[in-house]
Order: C-alpha cells, then sequence, then structure tokens
C-alpha cells in the first residue's frame, strides 16, 4: 500500500476517532489482552530480529533495546491498561469566559488529527505510540527501523485486529512496512494527510527528521545529560546517582553521558564513584585532571565526547574548577534534555534550577526518572526538547491541540 492510500485511510480513521469516546477504552483493553494472549507469536518475530540484530553487529545496548521476552510484553500490555485508566484529554475544558456583548467563548481540547511516529530498534513504540494516539483521538502511521520490523509487524498486526474487533476503524493504526529511506522521506513529505511528524530515536535520526521534513515536527529524545557533583556535595549519594543514570538502562535518552566533578571533591570523589561503576565495566573517558587521579585506566578525552549520545557502557568524566565552569560546559553540550546536579549547598541548587536550560532539571536525582509514567502522567510518546507547544515528557495532552467554541443568540458585528 501506498503511503498516499495510508494518508487518506488514516485521515477517515482520524474523524470516528475524534468522537469515539469510550469506544476508544473498549479498543485498548482489546489491545493488552491480544499483546498478552499473543505473547509467543511477538516473541517468535522478535527472535527474528535479535538473530539479524547479532550478525550485524548490533551493540549490546541496542539488542536490549530491541529484545522482548514475556515481562516486558507483559509491561508493555500493562501499560495499554493504564493509558486506558487515564482521563480522555477530549473534549476538556481549558477556559471560557463571556464577552460583554453575550458571547460564551470556550476553548476545548481536540485531536491533532494523523500524527506520524519514526523511530528505531525499539519495537515497544509501536504499542506505546499507537494505544497513547489512540487514546487522544488520533490515528497514526509508524515508520520503525529495520532492525525491529518483524517485531513490529507481528505487534502491529495483533492491535489492528483488536481495534476492530471493538468496532472501530483497524486504520487507526498503520505501519510502514517498508524500512527503506524512501519510505522515511516520502513520510517527511506527506503534507497533505500528516498533522505532525514525531521522531524518536538517536541524534542522527532526529536530525534528518528536523532538517528535511515538509511537516510539523516536534523535536524529541536526544539526551546528551549530565550530572554535576559540585563540592559540597555527599560523595555516597553522588556515586549511586551517577551509577543509576548511567547504567540502569545505557540506552535510552535519560541516561547520564557526561559527569562533571568540581576540582575541590575530585580526588575524594572520583575513586569511590569510578568504583560503583566497575560494577558494571563502565569505560571512562576522561580530561587531564581525571586521568591524574584515576590513573591510565581512564581513556583521553577528545572534545567529541562532550557531545557524544554513546547509548552505551561509556562515560565521559571532566574536573571543572567552580560551578560556573560546570554550567558553562552543560550550555555548551546538553540536548536540553535532563541536567542534575548534586549538592548541599542550597543557593546552587537554586543556581542550577534557575541557570540550566533543559527540559528537566534535577537536584540531588537521578536524571532516569525523566518519563511520563514516573511524573505521573502516565504512558508518554516521547520527551520533548523543544520549547514551543511541548516540552519534557509528552502524555496525552500534548498529543492535542484546541479549538475555540463560540455560541451566541444571534450577535453580528
Amino acid at each position: 500500500m501506498s503511503l498516499n492510500e495510508m494518508g487518506k485511510n488514516a485521515k477517515a480513521a482520524a474523524r470516528t476517532l475524534a468522537v469515539a469516546g469510550e469506544k476508544k477504552n473498549d479498543a485498548l483493553k482489546a489491545i493488552a489482552k491480544a499483546l498478552t494472549d499473543n505473547a509467543d507469536k511477538i516473541i517468535a518475530a522478535n527472535k527474528i530480529d535479535i538473530e539479524n540484530g547479532i550478525k550485524n553487529n548490533l551493540t549490546s545496548a541496542l539488542l536490549d533495546r530491541l529484545k522482548l521476552d514475556e515481562k516486558r510484553i507483559k509491561g508493555i500490555a500493562d501499560g495499554v491498561l493504564e493509558v486506558a485508566a487515564l482521563p480522555d484529554p477530549v473534549g476538556t475544558v481549558i477556559s471560557g469566559s463571556t464577552r460583554p456583548n453575550g458571547l460564551k467563548i470556550t476553548k476545548v481540547r481536540v485531536p491533532i488529527g494523523v500524527i506520524g511516529i519514526i523511530y528505531e530498534a525499539r519495537p515497544n513504540v509501536t504499542a506505546d505510540a499507537a494505544v497513547l494516539c489512540l487514546k487522544s483521538g488520533n490515528a497514526v502511521i509508524l515508520r520503525g527501523g529495520k532492525e525491529a520490523i518483524n517485531s513490529n509487524k507481528c505487534i502491529a498486526d495483533i492491535m489492528r485486529n483488536a481495534i476492530e474487533s471493538t468496532g472501530l476503524d483497524k486504520n487507526s493504526v498503520q505501519l510502514i512496512e517498508d524500512t527503506s529511506r524512501q519510505s522515511s522521506v516520502e513520510l517527511m513529505c506527506l503534507t497533505e494527510y500528516l498533522d505532525v511528524l514525531i521522531p524518536r530515536g538517536g541524534k542522527g535520526l532526529i536530525r534528518a527528521v528536523v532538517e528535511n521534513a515538509k511537516v510539523p515536527v516536534i523535536e524529541t529524545g536526544a539526551g546528551n545529560c549530565h550530572v554535576y557533583v559540585d563540592e559540597s556535595a555527599d560523595i555516597d549519594m553522588a556515586a549511586n546517582i551517577i551509577y543509576n543514570a548511567k547504567t540502569s538502562r545505557p540506552s535510552v535518552c535519560n541516561a547520564i553521558e557526561t559527569i562533571l566533578v568540581h576540582e575541590n571533591i575530585a580526588e575524594k570523589a572520583l575513586p569511590v564513584i569510578k568504583a560503583r561503576l566497575d560494577e558494571k565495566n563502565v569505560e571512562l573517558r576522561g580530561c587531564e585532571k581525571t586521568r591524574a587521579i584515576l590513573g591510565d585506566c581512564v581513556v583521553p578525552a577528545i572534545e567529541s565526547d562532550w557531545e557524544t549520545e554513546y547509548g552505551d557502557y561509556i562515560l565521559a568524566v571532566k574536573v571543572v574548577p567552580s560551578f560556573e565552569d560546570a554550567v558553562a560546559h552543560i550550555t555548551k553540550y546538553s540536548s536540553g534534555h535532563s541536567e542534575c546536579i548534586v549538592t548541599s549547598d542550597y543557593k546552587k541548587a537554586q543556581r542550577f534550577k534557575d541557570e540550566i536550560d533543559a527540559a528537566a532539571v534535577y537536584v540531588n536525582a537521578s536524571t532516569r526518572f525523566t518519563d511520563g509514567g514516573m511524573f505521573g502522567l502516565g504512558a508518554e510518546i516521547g520527551i520533548s526538547t523543544q520549547k514551543l507547544h511541548a516540552r519534557g515528557p509528552m502524555g496525552l495532552n500534548e498529543l492535542t491541540s484546541m479549538k475555540f467554541i463560540i455560541e451566541g443568540d444571534g450577535q453580528i458585528r
């Protein structure tokens, strides 16, 4: 099927979804059950992707993103039910007023319409994105990476059948099965049907979409995140936060890629931090001062290390002479995702919150919390690093637009 045909189908489905009401929750519950009931089928398809990934020398971190098992599938299904339980944003009154001439003006939430999602080797996104779009009344066209194509096709087919079983249009969710570059380019140019395109993936994918898309884009995901260990920091706390923020899942966008350590605490803090990171064999790439403290086990850092989103067990380390230098470094290299300070100094914490320009700014907590579920927003479509329309975890409200309803009794201007 051509993308134009998919676009027409999505546009038609979006019109019915906009007024589907409780039927959307029926579809979500059917999807959750179908995913669980067909777990063996999904795992079999995923096994093919994993085998291909190993043959193509995917990193361990990418293979981890790609892998599905019963536990992860149950987690996806549970997430679908959580979305079903969330309040429906469609029709929510944002504000209202009555004008002096008697006109009643109300601003309400409405679906965006047709959303395109372009993403890489994460088959869970196929389900996550689809159910969030469905709940918010949007039709979605999904375009995943070739690494996960078998998993994506299986999940999409299961969801489409489940949606159809509840009386809604199965074309509410569509998957582009062509994983060539051409299909990406066509999706980016589908201006007649696509209302917005959301890329989820690494820096290269996001840049390509932002630079080439003709449809509006919500920029998400690139995560060059930092932890700054201030001179007043509790060293054990800093080590625990860094260990969690780097190693709990290094392939995700809220994992840290660089730590900055104040020179007044570096000689005491760096050995403790390294001892924790050694538990997961994290490779350190450090400045000269870092290497002077920790020795030749630290790889000499080069300029590109400060701007790289590794997505792996690699961490850049820099000793800085002051708070101001730490802020300057973060300002220069941050992707605007999540930034953290570990400090016991209230004034430094306040300054960090005020001076750091990022979607999420942390004081004494791991950046791994930048997540819709962790923020109490339910599931999310991604982490927006831009400033227009949405910023930070994008939940249901961020997948809606708005319109004004004006009610009168014959007023003319």
